[in-house]
């Protein structure tokens, strides 16, 4: 009897100690896939990063040399977006698909936040009527995460310029319409539209789809306008866009000076961006160093459950 409790005990043992690593396997696994999973995200939030980009930016005639070095590295960048009160201020590129810089950044590499990119169907040089630009929704106010917000009264009339560098110099952008559209809707996302007629129909459809998000701006079949287009948090074929027209007049982006006057550069997600800069063997150890501490306190609860107190202990004769 003695041999089979012995045997049973022996068996509840290794069951538990199976468990135990069992569920202790687990936790590693889950722990590593947690952190693995936030330092990818946090890579691709960093290679949405405004800033990454900022050498690159034709500020005046010293800084095109950069940005030729940029179309020089990819020759598909066409030009330079900024709206003035975002941290939207990212080259523009086009490609002959409108899938391409779904997943390719303004470098030419493969990156998941993409890049902001011109319509396949409209003319690199924006001669067009109507010109849409394309980019991912992000959060962290990266890439078009902030075209959404232009939603609210409030930040639509406190942001109502930006800038489109194209063909060797600055263009001013006049916002003055903010629409909720279909992914689909061939009524909005149209090209080629001739006739002054047919582009005035155009503006009054913007102008009827924008109701109160809209700005007393008089924009003529002879203007040139602008959608910036992105995926909307409503439904999976909703988009955001906000309108602006071209003009010859480029305002001072007064978002982007200090009391000093000096110009400023927006940092964005600070320190999800520091988080990201990280070595992969800082998460390496940080991972054991949590492991090999949940490690011990299972092997201290395990032994102190299977140590028997003194009262029970069988008592000699």
């Amino acid at each position: 009897m003695r041999v089979s409790a012995d045997i049973g005990k022996a068996a509840i043992r290794l069951t538990s100690e199976i468990i135990n690593t069992a569920v202790l396997l687990t936790v590693m696994v889950l722990f590593a896939f947690g952190c693995y999973a936030i330092w990818d995200s946090n890579q691709v939030y960093a290679a949405a990063d405004a800033v990454r980009y900022q050498d690159y930016k034709p500020l005046d005639a010293h800084g095109i040399s950069s940005f030729q070095d940029l179309q020089a590295t990819n020759p598909e960048v066409l030009g330079w977006l900024t709206v003035y009160g975002t941290h939207i201020d990212y080259p523009v590129a086009q490609s002959n698909d409108n899938l391409k810089y779904i997943n390719t950044d303004a470098t030419g590499k493969r990156s998941l936040s993409g890049s902001l990119f011109l319509d396949s169907r409209n003319g690199r040089n924006f001669a067009d009527f109507s010109s849409i630009i394309y980019g991912h929704h992000m959060d962290r106010e990266a890439m078009f995460g902030e075209i959404t917000e232009f939603s609210d009264r409030k930040y639509f009339d406190a942001r109502q310029y930006g800038s489109l560098y194209f063909d060797g110099r600055q263009h001013g952008l006049e916002f003055f319409a903010f629409i909720h559209a279909d992914a689909y809707d061939d009524t909005v996302y149209r090209f080629k539209i001739t006739g002054q007629a047919e582009r005035q129909a155009y503006l009054d459809m913007l102008m009827e789809r924008a109701v109160n998000l809209r700005r007393d701006v008089q924009v003529t079949p002879g203007d040139r306008v602008v959608l910036l287009s992105t995926c909307s948090s409503g439904a999976t074929n909703e988009r955001g866009i906000l309108v602006g027209r071209l003009t010859d007049t480029v305002h001072e982006d007064t978002f982007q000076t200090n009391a000093t006057g000096a110009a400023t550069i927006p940092v964005i997600g600070a320190l999800p961006g520091l988080a990201a800069q990280l070595p992969p063997w800082v998460w390496a150890a940080a991972s054991l160093l949590l492991i090999g501490s949940a490690i011990a306190i299972i092997r201290e609860k395990r032994r102190i459950s299977t140590k028997r107190p003194a009262a029970t202990r069988p008592q000699r004769r």
